[in-house]
């Protein structure tokens, strides 16, 4: 354990304890979880390469197939190499530095991830609800658009956690009981006056899961009844199979 530094007031590093009370599972609950990196490397690898490689590819739903396939590499990417590292080895210390990125990068991404999720739904309304609109209304400057506007939304909305954690002192030691470095779990180890944190986090996360779910649950009620309004039930087997790669 690396002791803190008494001319900042932070530690140099936390401890991630794993899961707590399954320690000496560990090494069994890697199996699983390595199987899972390991999968979703291969898969959205082989998905971003195919859609890249066949131009018949390059429509809507399949860049926010993209998009969400970079998200999710992105996602294993920052939790599970230190998650396996914990089970294998111990390697159960995390820079303090490195904590806050790894911590960025779970927040912004999962956020990035609901917005796509949100778009995705958006193109399903106007493709089975608007279906004379849909090339008109889905350009790819309309796509680009999204993109940015959900790396703005996230990135803007995460980007203040790292520097409010970085001013509190740490006075109730350095471990934290999770497998990776998560917002709230680093606010417990904080001292002083933690209140702004703990009502940012809570507004942000319900701000993104009620509005995006939200959003996402209207679209698929609307999309429910365009196709129960179909004549034909191939044509509605057909129109809800263009939702199934949700």
């Amino acid at each position: 354990m690396t002791a803190s530094n008494i001319t900042t007031t932070h530690p140099t590093s936390f401890l991630l304890v794993g899961i707590p009370g399954l320690e000496h599972l560990h090494v069994w609950i890697s199996i699983p979880f390595s199987f899972a990196y390991t999968l979703a490397l291969l898969g959205n690898c082989t998905l971003l390469f195919i859609i890249q490689t066949d131009a018949a590819l390059h429509e809507p739903m399949y860049l926010f197939l993209a998009m969400l396939a970079v998200i999710d590499l992105v996602l294993s990417s920052t939790t599970l190499p230190k998650m396996l590292a914990i089970f294998w080895f111990r390697d159960q210390e995390i820079n303090f530095y490195a904590c806050l990125v790894q911590m960025f990068f779970l927040h912004s991404f999962s956020i990035m991830e609901s917005a796509v999720l949100l778009a995705m739904a958006f193109d399903r309304y106007v493709a089975i609800c608007k279906p004379l609109h849909y090339t008109t209304v889905l350009t790819r400057s309309l796509i680009t658009r999204i993109g940015m506007a959900a790396v703005t939304r996230a990135v803007t909305l995460m980007t203040p956690l790292p520097f409010l954690l970085r001013r509190f002192h740490y006075c109730r030691g350095p471990l934290i009981a999770h497998c990776y470095c998560e917002h709230m779990a680093v606010v417990r180890l904080a001292c002083g006056d933690t209140r702004f944190n703990n009502i940012y986090g809570i507004a942000v996360a319900m701000f993104i899961v009620v509005l995006d779910l939200l959003f996402v649950i209207l679209s698929y009620i609307f999309i429910l009844r365009a196709v129960l309004q179909l004549a034909s039930q191939e044509a509605r087997y057909k129109a809800f199979g263009t939702c199934v790669s949700h």
